[in-house]
Order: structure tokens, then C-alpha cells, then sequence
């Protein structure tokens, strides 16, 4: 790579809870790792990040952790220089000296907006969008992850799927179900716990802490472990990225949510179901809805029904004592499908490989 690009700042504000940040560290830690860069992170609430990462000290202004420097961004921010590639996280809106600062860099530098991630079809023709700054001389790039190869793809290490088949086929089978509850206080939690409750057969449900642990809190009453029937809920400590991942591939069934334990839990091929940040006049069914259509595609078809109406009562709060015994039953297939989804899926460049290619000089 041509020393011009080394240096990058990723901006990102939190938002809401992980999600934002859970993107931001694990492109930050790729860029480091694989491609050689001298990588910022630029953070408005850097404790957000410790449940991510252990080693982050939180009363520091700046630090370097996995090789990633990452820096505390303050309402007093000051400019001491201007990266190669700028990536503003989700339109978060860069402080306006560093706008300044970058218009009268020479030469200028790659500003990417990273957008959201959406299976819509209209994500394929804004990819890549270049917007002109209304009164600076820069142009700012719209980078859209997504499913297809005319968008951005997905965050994805080189090593992934090897370090995931590595590790499951070295692991001996146990005797209850594994389930991994990562939600939003709105998912109908309680009514699943009860179902659960009714299996006939050892079910352990684990659970992170946060809203999903609150909304079992409020259901079950106590501050756990809990023990009904056959159904053992057990609260778990929040998990550094790689851990969590891990996770994902040892639960047969991993209930996951937002953005970037949504990505994760196809990569560890297991059935899983994903709750979708709620938005305003439902426009969040919208996007689930196109993700339906694309993710089922290749699914037969008591399958697919049997999927999508488990994502859709999940995310709506109706329907899910109708859906989850067929579910349940087609586990097994949608574990092997899901395995032949991630394949497919890694057949494409990963986000940050496309990444550093899009912000590459063009001859």
C-alpha cells in the first residue's frame, strides 16, 4: 500500500449501546491486523468500549490497545493532524476544525461516510456515492455494507471461518440445548423463557448483561441463576468480541441484535435469530423483511416458513408460541444452511479488504 494512505481515523459516537462501537472496534483491530495501518479511534465515550475490550483504561485521553490508538473525542477537540482516510461511522458528523483541517490538506484525503448495514435492493446504487461538500473543497464517499458484491460486503477476518471450524469440530457434544439470548428490552422475552420453560428436554439459556439480563430480571424476578423445569437461565459476563464469537458457534440457537452480533451470527453458522433496532412508523419491519427475502432464498419450504415467521414474531411480539416449535424442529437444517450462507457470503471481498481497495489511489 502507498505510504500516502497508512494513516486513518475512524470517528464513531455511541449511539446506542454496543452496536456502533462493536463495528467501529472490530474494523478498527482488522485494518491493524491485516492491512498494516496506523489506525485512530476516535470515541465520545470510551467506557462504552471496555466491555469490548479488557485492556482499555478509561481515564486515559489516549491509548494504544491490539494496535488500534485510541483517543478520547472531546467537545474541546483540537487537530493535530489529518489522516489519509477519514471514516465519519454512521454519520456522526465530524468536528468542523478537523473539516477545516482536511480542505486544506494537500493532497486530500478519503472521507467515507460508513453507512448502516441493509439487504434493501436501493443500498446497491447509493454504494459508493460521491457527495461534494456544500462549501469545502472535499467529497465525501457513502460505503454501504451489505450481501451482494455491489456493495461494500461484510466485516469478516481472513482467518474467521477456519478459527470457527477449528474450534467446533474440537468440541465435545453436550446435553442441553445452548441458547444465547443478546436482545433489546422490547423482544418479547418473557413469553419465550416461558416457552422454554415447557421443554421436555434440558435447555440452557445464557444471557449478557444489559437489557437482555433486565428483561429476564423483570420476567423471572432476582438476579439469577434461575431454574424452571428443564430450562436453566444463566446470567453471563459481557464478552470481549472474540469470546463472544465464540459464543455464537458453541449456542445451536443464538438470539442476537443491532448490527454487529446480527453479522456475527452468520458467520458462526447456527441457527439464529435477529432482533432489529426499532424505528419509528415501522420502517425497521422494512428492512427486515428485505433481509427475509434474500437470507431465505435458497431455503426450502417448510424452512423458510418456519424462519421467518419465528424473526417475525420475535421482532412484532405476536405469534411466538405459534412459530417456535417449527423453528425448533428445522434447527438442524438451518445450522447446515446457515454454514452454506456464510460460504457463499465470504465468497465476496469483506468490508475492510473493500475498504482499503475503494480508498486505494486510482491510476
Amino acid at each position: 500500500m502507498a505510504a500516502m494512505q497508512r494513516h486513518w481515523d475512524i470517528f464513531c459516537r455511541v449511539i446506542d449501546n454496543y452496536g456502533d462501537i462493536g463495528v467501529c472496534w472490530r474494523l478498527a483491530r482488522q485494518l491493524v491486523a491485516e492491512h498494516d495501518l496506523a489506525v485512530r479511534l476516535w470515541l465520545d465515550d470510551p467506557a462504552s468500549l471496555q466491555a469490548l475490550a479488557p485492556d482499555l483504561l478509561i481515564d486515559r485521553p489516549t491509548q494504544r490497545v491490539a494496535g488500534v490508538e485510541i483517543v478520547h473525542w472531546t467537545d474541546d477537540f483540537a487537530v493535530d493532524r489529518v489522516a489519509d482516510v477519514v471514516i465519519e461511522a454512521f454519520a456522526c458528523e465530524l468536528p468542523a476544525a478537523y473539516i477545516a483541517a482536511m480542505a486544506a490538506a494537500s493532497p486530500k484525503p478519503y472521507w467515507i461516510n460508513l453507512e448502516y448495514l441493509t439487504a434493501e435492493s436501493w443500498a446497491e446504487s447509493c454504494h459508493g456515492m460521491a457527495s461534494p461538500h456544500p462549501s469545502q473543497p472535499l467529497v465525501k464517499h457513502f460505503y454501504f455494507p451489505g450481501f451482494t458484491p455491489a456493495t461494500g460486503g461484510l466485516l469478516r477476518e481472513m482467518d474467521l471461518l477456519a478459527r470457527r471450524d477449528a474450534e467446533v469440530s474440537n468440541r465435545p457434544p453436550g446435553e442441553a440445548l445452548e441458547i444465547s439470548l443478546f436482545c433489546y428490552d422490547t423482544a418479547p422475552v418473557g413469553e419465550l423463557l416461558d416457552i422454554l420453560a415447557a421443554s421436555p428436554t434440558p435447555v440452557s439459556c445464557l444471557v449478557p448483561p444489559g437489557k437482555p439480563l433486565a428483561a429476564v430480571s423483570a420476567h423471572l424476578g432476582g438476579a439469577g441463576p434461575w431454574q424452571l423445569g428443564q430450562l436453566r437461565v444463566q446470567p453471563i459476563p459481557f464478552l470481549a468480541q472474540d469470546d463472544y464469537d465464540r459464543l455464537l458457534w458453541r449456542c445451536a440457537i443464538n438470539f442476537v441484535r443491532g448490527e454487529d452480533s446480527f453479522v456475527r451470527a452468520q458467520w458462526a453458522g447456527q441457527a439464529f435469530v435477529w432482533q432489529i433496532y426499532r424505528q419509528d412508523e415501522k420502517a425497521h419491519l422494512v428492512k427486515l423483511e428485505a433481509f427475509l427475502e434474500r437470507y431465505t432464498a435458497g431455503l426450502d419450504t417448510a424452512t423458510k416458513a418456519a424462519a421467518i415467521a419465528l424473526f417475525r414474531a420475535w421482532n412484532t411480539g405476536q405469534g411466538l408460541a405459534a412459530a417456535w416449535p417449527d423453528f425448533l424442529a428445522k434447527r438442524a437444517q438451518l445450522a447446515e444452511y446457515n454454514r452454506l450462507w456464510a460460504a457463499e457470503l465470504a465468497g465476496a471481498a469483506d468490508l475492510a479488504a473493500g475498504l482499503v481497495k475503494f480508498c486505494s489511489p486510482k491510476v
